[in-house]
């Protein structure tokens, strides 16, 4: 058995069982299943738990009615297109835009399941790895660790062991995995992937950079929300940022994972976009092999934008953050009305001037507006 990657891969199914007992004997467990089946009884449901053998088994039984619950309590409708790109006999690296903790991926998933295809590998920051049922949930449910923080050794060194860890799953393990195109969610609403992800990736194969990155079998995947996961939250974080040093609280990461599933979303749309062919990848590295990363990172980010779903609440702040009305025909004065109140939350996070949360909240809505027009 392969031990190089024990530190960050999911359980294997030998290690589930255990896991079971360990989440239902846990004391986060009731708020847990009373979420998921809160028509079921408490002591069935435990059981039930107990009684999970696989991943695949957790995954069908728990994931996927968990996420149907996220979708039917939280959205107005979950729409998705793509699959006809996707091969069930192939692996690949989906790469996607990042706005909420765990939904994001999770939807992913919610396809998957629907069409039985298989499902993948996702990455699980470190920093929300802590509780003791949140490693076992997230490693039953096929997550693997990605190490945050620590010096610039560390950095290279764990950015190594992981595009190690990707390469030997995706072209070995026959597993696909799922990947967010940057280093925590995008809060201002700029979509864009981190050049340093892509570099991450060529790592494993050093010795020809685009075949390390056509061995990946890229795929783009594009998330758009008609109200913003955790967007006062996110104002709250970029307003702060300005003055000083963004200090997360010690249970930030947990709230932002729990209100991003139960606050409603309105509308939500996921694209799964082409896969980057070999040519593509090839051209980026001969017009520029300086800029290689930087040109494969400006080709995910192009299918993405071309994917994304403009909402109407995206128009309204727009036109609010530009002081017109030149998108007024997207939108109607209910949906207007219903973003300013929305916006009007901000005055419960007690900061000042409120002119400049305002705009930061505008902005937020308005910039895949402005990047999509950028783009065309």
């Amino acid at each position: 058995m392969d031990t190089r990657f024990d530190d960050l891969r999911p359980y294997y199914n030998t290690e589930v069982p255990a896991a079971m007992q360990r989440m239902a004997d846990s004391e986060y467990i009731l708020p847990f299943i009373e979420f998921v089946f809160p028509d079921r009884p408490i002591k069935d449901t435990i059981e039930m738990i107990r009684n999970i053998k696989t991943i695949d088994e957790f995954q069908r039984s728990v994931m996927k009615p968990a996420l149907m619950r996220v979708i039917n309590s939280s959205m107005d409708s979950f729409n998705f297109e793509g699959l006809d790109y996707l091969k069930k006999d192939k692996n690949y690296l989906f790469i996607s835009n990042h706005r909420d903790i765990a939904v994001d991926s999770s939807l992913l998933q919610y396809v998957f399941y629907l069409h039985d295809y298989k499902t993948t590998e996702i990455s699980f920051g470190s920093n929300l790895m802590k509780l003791p049922f949140i490693i076992d949930l997230g490693k039953c449910n096929k997550m693997y660790r990605v190490e945050r923080g620590g010096s610039i050794r560390d950095f290279y060194r764990n950015s190594q062991h992981l595009s190690d860890y990707i390469r030997y799953t995706i072209c070995e393990n026959n597993e696909s995995v799922w990947i967010a195109q940057r280093n925590g969610r995008t809060k201002n609403g700029f979509d864009a992937t981190e050049p340093g992800i892509i570099k991450m990736f060529s790592m494993s194969y050093p010795q020809d950079e685009v075949k390390s990155l056509c061995d990946l079998n890229i795929v783009p995947v594009s998330i758009s929300y008609q109200w913003e996961p955790c967007d006062l939250f996110k104002v709250r974080e970029l307003f702060i940022s300005r003055r000083q040093k963004y200090i997360k609280g010690e249970l930030e990461d947990l709230t932002s994972i729990i209100t991003g599933i139960m606050q409603p979303k309105g509308n939500v749309y996921l694209s799964i976009c082409k896969p980057l062919e070999a040519e593509e990848i090839e051209k980026a590295y001969h017009n520029n092999p300086a800029n290689f990363h930087k040109q494969v990172a400006q080709l995910i980010d192009q299918r993405i934008y071309q994917h994304y779903s403009l909402f109407d609440t995206n128009y309204v702040a727009a036109d609010l953050l530009k002081g017109n009305d030149l998108y007024k025909d997207r939108y109607t004065i209910k949906i207007k009305e219903q973003f300013i109140r929305q916006c009007n939350k901000l005055h419960e996070l007690d900061l000042e001037p409120f002119d400049e949360l305002k705009n930061l909240f505008y902005t937020i809505y308005a910039n895949p507006v402005f990047t999509k027009e950028n783009m065309q």
